[in-house]
């Protein structure tokens, strides 16, 4: 029994990492479309969300089924909790990238101000983030999840700069008005992706130590 538990845990945590790498998939790419408008990526993003979905009830689904079926306990049932939890934060980050090849479609036919400002740069950034949360559950080597609270800190400051940079270019020209609040807009969902980057480096502390800590 012990052998067939590990097994299924083994794949579950395989599930997780292919489903965290389609979210992020989703959040890249979206961004590159934005960033080149380039609304045939946009397109392709936008069409990664019934797979995204499926992936999340399936997920759900077979963590269930293990709980039922071997009733695990300590370690293996925070496991299970911690994965019950992930998809969801890797689900919205998925959609953040679906919203934000949304505003590449919008943005169709125009020319970015002040190349988009640091929207890529804060892009990247989140990225990183959630990699690491996600190598992290992987090799339950937490020691990646230790300078989280700086990380996302940074992100509050950028979306904040972001913010104040397109409020000057909606000042000087009305005009801007539109673009500059996407880009406020991405810059928020981008924030919100590095929120659930956090909540996502949360369960897996607890998972691995069986102590809860919050990091914003």
């Amino acid at each position: 029994m012990r052998e067939k538990f590990e097994k299924d845990m083994k794949n579950l945590k395989r599930n997780v990492e292919e489903m965290a790498n389609l979210a992020l998939s989703m959040l890249v790419d979206s961004v590159k479309s934005l960033k080149n408008l380039d609304t045939k990526l946009a397109d392709e993003v936008i069409s990664r969300k019934g797979k995204l979905a499926e992936m999340d009830e399936s997920i759900e689904e077979n963590a269930l089924r293990m709980v039922a079926l071997y009733q695990p306990m300590a370690k293996d049932l925070r496991t299970i909790a911690a994965v019950l939890k992930m998809i969801t934060y890797l689900y919205r980050i998925g959609r953040y990238g679906k919203d934000i090849a949304g505003v590449t479609k919008a943005l169709e036919g125009k020319q970015h101000i002040a190349k988009l400002v640091e929207i890529p740069y804060m892009a990247n950034k989140v990225a990183e983030m959630i990699r690491d949360a996600i190598n992290a559950f992987i090799t339950e080597d937490i020691s990646q999840l230790n300078d989280f609270r700086e990380r996302d800190d940074e992100l509050d400051s950028l979306r904040y700069s972001i913010f104040r940079e397109c409020l000057t270019y909606m000042m000087e020209d009305p005009r801007n008005i539109t673009q500059c609040s996407y880009y406020i807009m991405v810059a928020k969902y981008l924030e919100r992706c590095g929120d659930h980057a956090c909540k996502i480096a949360e369960k897996i502390y607890y998972m691995v130590t069986g102590e809860r800590i919050e990091i914003k």
